[in-house]
């Protein structure tokens, strides 16, 4: 469950058109990232995933979020900060298509993160699957990660980041084949929706019009 697995080098995904990723933090603050899972997408499959552990500055647990994702201080004493390593994600991140579950979540912790240790924010576009489940499946009880992941018969393992990452992952692979869209970037165009954005300039959120967020 926590094993760390390599971050890809560019080539070994050269095909990937969106990157879904899942962080899990080790307190309250958006700035603790103690894990992230990030899966590779080519429309239709998953080319690969990796997942770090992350020792956050201070190391500070609090124990709410060590009973959600089981991840205790001495599993991360050892690992690098986030700079480390954003410097071997970034080349895969700048100018792609992210997908996170909730992505106002993941991309809060990314941004508090990013400010915290004085790195720039990269030029990306997103789309929260969320978002994307609501549009594609709008009868289902709720659009929580576990829920819609049972709906389209993926095991996940919730709270841990590469799980996470990879249902979000394919939650998007399946929506996608469900509505008929060529490519997950193509989500907006037909469901009304609004890609979210972030970059040097700033921020706006993805948003799903005339429909209120429930998960």
């Amino acid at each position: 469950m926590f094993e760390n697995t390599a971050i890809p080098s560019l080539d070994l995904v050269s095909g990937a058109t969106c990157i879904a990723i899942d962080f899990e933090t080790a307190n309250s603050r958006r700035g603790s990232p103690c894990s992230i899972g990030i899966a590779w997408i080519d429309n239709d499959r998953i080319l690969g995933s990796a997942h770090r552990l992350i020792r956050p500055q201070g190391m500070d647990f609090d124990d709410f979020n060590i009973s959600i994702h089981g991840i205790q201080p001495e599993y991360v004493e050892d690992e690098p900060e986030f700079p480390q390593i954003w410097r071997e994600l970034l080349p895969h991140i700048s100018g792609s298509t992210v997908l996170a579950h909730n992505a106002a979540f993941d991309m809060s912790v990314l941004r508090a993160t990013l400010d915290l240790y004085g790195e720039p924010w990269p030029e990306l576009s997103y789309l929260c699957t969320v978002k994307i489940a609501q549009a594609t499946w709008p009868d289902l009880l709720n659009h929580k990660l576990p829920t819609v992941s049972n709906h389209i018969g993926f095991a996940l393992e919730h709270h841990s980041a590469l799980s996470d990452a990879k249902g979000c992952a394919s939650i998007a692979i399946e929506a996608a084949r469900h509505m008929g869209v060529p490519r997950i970037q193509d989500f907006p165009g037909c469901c009304d929706m609004t890609l979210g954005r972030m970059g040097p300039e700033g921020y706006s959120p993805c948003s799903l019009r005339n429909r209120q967020p429930r998960f």
